[in-house]
C-alpha cells in the first residue's frame, strides 16, 4: 500500500527512516511548518522535514489540514496514513480522506497516558513498564482502536530523551509486523481497555524541582524532563538546570534543599528526610557540568529552592 507519512520530531524522523529501510513504499511526508529556534531565532525546519529531504520524499509542509492542504495530499493517492507525533488534530474531514484511515503510533500502552507527553508523564509518574501502540486515528484524543502493540520496561536512570529514542526503534519493529496484516486485510482492531490517564503538554513550570518531595520523586522528575524542558531550581534567585540526579541512601540529616558534600558526591535533602545525589547539573548563563564541579565554585551554606 502507498503510505503517507505524517510526523514532527527526531523520533518520528527515526520511524520514517525506518519504514524507508523497511521497503514500505512512502509516497508523501507531511511536516510542521518550519520554526524558528534559538537565540538567533533561525527559521529551521523539523527533524521529519530534514530525513524527508534526505531521503527524496516530496514533501508538504502545514501546521494545519485545510481543504487545500487535504487536496495536495490527495495528488499523491496514499492508501493510508501513518502518524508519529504530527501534533495537530485530525477533524473528520481529515479522517476521510484515506480509505484505510490514518494510524497512529503512541508512545504508550494505551489508554494509559493519552496525550502529548506520555514518555515524560510515564517516568515522572514512577512508571516501570511502558509501550508503543499503533491505533486507529478517530476525533477523540488517543482514543481509536488499536491494531498492536509492544511493551518493554523503563530502566531505573533512563531519561525521556533516552527512553524516547528506543521506542522508535521499537515502534518501527511493530510497524514492520502490523502493517503486513494491515496490507492483506488479515487484521483485528481492538478497544482500548484499561484505566485512562491523560499526558499533557510540558511547559516550564512542570519542570520546577519541588525539594519537599521524596529523592525518587525529583529523580523522576529529573529524568522525565531530560532533554527538555529540563528540571530546574533556584540557587541564590538564579535558576539552575539539573539534568542528572539519582536518589541515595545517607547518613547525613539534609532538609529539603539544603546541599553538602560527602567525599566527592553531591547530596541534597528531600521530603521525608530522603537523600537526592547530584549528578550533572547547569547554572545559570554557563556549560553543563559535573555537580561536584559546580560545588567547588560555592561558597557558605548551598540551599536551593
Amino acid at each position: 500500500m502507498r503510505i503517507l507519512f505524517a510526523g514532527t520530531p527526531a523520533t518520528a524522523a527515526t520511524v520514517l527512516e525506518g519504514l524507508m529501510a523497511s521497503g514500505h513504499e512512502v509516497v508523501a511526508v507531511l511536516a510542521r511548518e518550519d520554526s524558528l529556534v534559538g537565540r538567533k531565532k533561525v527559521l529551521t525546519p523539523s527533524p521529519v522535514a530534514v530525513a524527508a529531504d534526505k531521503l527524496s520524499l516530496p514533501i508538504i509542509k502545514s501546521s494545519k489540514l485545510t481543504p487545500e492542504v487535504l487536496h495536495s495530499i490527495s495528488e499523491f493517492k496514499a492508501d493510508l496514513a501513518i502518524v508519529v507525533a504530527y501534533g495537530v488534530i485530525l477533524k473528520q474531514d481529515a479522517l476521510d480522506s484515506f480509505a484505510n484511515g490514518w494510524f497512529n503510533l503512541h508512545f504508550s500502552h494505551l489508554p494509559r497516558w493519552r496525550g502529548a507527553a506520555p514518555v515524560q508523564r510515564a517516568i515522572q509518574a514512577g512508571d516501570s513498564e511502558i509501550g508503543v501502540s499503533l491505533f486507529k486515528i478517530d476525533t477523540g484524543l488517543d482514543t481509536g482502536p488499536v491494531l498492536g502493540v509492544a511493551d518493554t520496561t523503563i530502566e531505573p536512570d533512563e531519561t525521556s530523551g533516552e527512553l524516547l529514542a528506543r521506542l522508535a526503534n521499537i515502534g518501527v519493529s511493530l510497524l514492520n509486523q502490523e502493517l503486513p496484516r494491515l496490507y492483506s486485510g488479515n487484521f483485528v482492531l481492538t478497544d482500548q481497555d484499561g484505566e485512562v490517564s491523560i499526558a499533557p503538554k510540558l511547559n516550564r513550570e512542570d519542570a520546577r524541582i519541588d525539594f519537599s518531595k521524596r529523592g525518587i520523586e525529583v529523580s523522576n522528575l529529573v529524568r522525565a524532563m531530560n532533554p527538555e524542558p529540563i528540571a530546574w531550581c533556584l540557587r541564590a534567585d538564579e535558576s539552575m538546570r539539573v539534568l542528572r540526579a539519582r536518589p541515595v541512601e545517607s547518613s547525613i540529616e539534609l532538609s529539603p534543599g539544603e546541599v553538602s558534600v560527602a567525599g566527592d558526591k553531591v547530596l541534597v535533602g528531600c521530603g521525608d528526610g530522603s537523600t537526592l545525589e547530584l549528578l550533572e547539573v547547569q547554572p545559570a548563563s554557563k556549560n553543563v557540568m559535573s555537580a561536584y564541579s559546580w560545588m567547588n565554585g560555592q561558597s557558605g551554606k548551598v540551599v536551593l529552592e
